[in-house]
Formats: C-alpha cells, sequence, structure tokens
C-alpha cells in the first residue's frame, strides 16, 4: 500500500483535500496549454474541479487509486501538480500533470521517479507504465529521464478531445523489476 504523503528533497505528495480545488482551478485545470494533451478538456467553473476532487478522495477511501498533490516543501497549501498511481494488479499506470510556471524545473521528474520507486518497492508490482500522445515531446522526455523505457506506439489508442475527437497515437512506456 502507498502512505499518504511521500516527502522528495524538494517537494512534498500529499492526499488531495478538498481546499485544494480553488488553487487548482487557478494555477492548471483551465490553462489550455497544460491541457492539450490530457484526456479531460479545461474546467471551465470551479465545480468542476471541485468534482474532480471529490473523486480523488474517494479513490483515496477505496484504495483504488493514489491521486497525490505535488506541492514544494514547506508550502504544502499551495498545490502546483499531481501524480497519480493506478493499480493494475502486477502492474501500475501512471498520470500526472503539472501547473505551467514550474515546468522546465525538474519538479516532475523528481515526482514521478520517487512514487515509481515507491510502486516498484511493493512486492505485487513488478511494472509500472504511461502513455503520451506522440506528439507531447516533453512527456516523452520526462519519461525518459525517469528511466522508463519506449515498448512501443499504440495506434487510436488515447482520446485527447484538446486535440482531436478521434483516438490518438500513443506511446507506451514502462519501468519494471
Amino acid at each position: 500500500m502507498l502512505p499518504y504523503s511521500i516527502v522528495t528533497t524538494r517537494l512534498s505528495l500529499r492526499e488531495p483535500r478538498i481546499s485544494d480545488a480553488s488553487h487548482l482551478f487557478r494555477t492548471y485545470t483551465t490553462d489550455r496549454e497544460v491541457t492539450r494533451y490530457l484526456v479531460w478538456r479545461p474546467h471551465e467553473a470551479l465545480t468542476e474541479t471541485e468534482a474532480f476532487i471529490a473523486t480523488c478522495l474517494e479513490a483515496w477511501r477505496d484504495r483504488t487509486r493514489f491521486p497525490y498533490i505535488v506541492t514544494l516543501t514547506g508550502n504544502e497549501q499551495e498545490p502546483i501538480g499531481m501524480v497519480e498511481a493506478r493499480p493494475r494488479g502486477h502492474m501500475v499506470d501512471m498520470g500526472y500533470v503539472l501547473a505551467r510556471q514550474f515546468w522546465g524545473q525538474g519538479i516532475m521528474p523528481e515526482a514521478l521517479a520517487e512514487l515509481t520507486e515507491r510502486c516498484l518497492a511493493q512486492p505485487e508490482c513488478y511494472r509500472v507504465q504511461a502513455t503520451c500522445d506522440v506528439e507531447n515531446l516533453a512527456s516523452s522526455r520526462l519519461l525518459e529521464k525517469c528511466d522508463f523505457s519506449r515498448e512501443g506506439r499504440l495506434e487510436r489508442y488515447a482520446l485527447h478531445p484538446n486535440i482531436s475527437p478521434e483516438p490518438r497515437a500513443c506511446f507506451m512506456y514502462a519501468k519494471c523489476r
């Protein structure tokens, strides 16, 4: 089982709180550039972000998904992104998002690498995987920086509604033990 909070050199990853919704709404859930390659559209109202946080809290209660709020250490009240582990039997699927103002600072590689190692330390986990749109070069670089291997290209794999109404090709990345 994953812990409710994780601390790295510069970051705190923690269970979401209802109060995070307004911060996330201001920092990235409305940002079209941040959400460009995601599987959801930018939020138009705070109630959408609040509903999302509610589903995150339910996932933690049920222990079905582990969505972590990413904050800078010492400023745990100000979410700057999220990273999520979704167990699927012997593997874990990862997702992540970061506010644009924090891009290029090594924050998401630090968060994703730590959560990946925590997952692979679980006796039942042998594989951590993530997909990204073939045009999402930043996400490809992130996964490679975290020692994930590109395993292949999945045609018509994911719907990224901010780019196209049709499913798009994605790269599959994985790190195994």
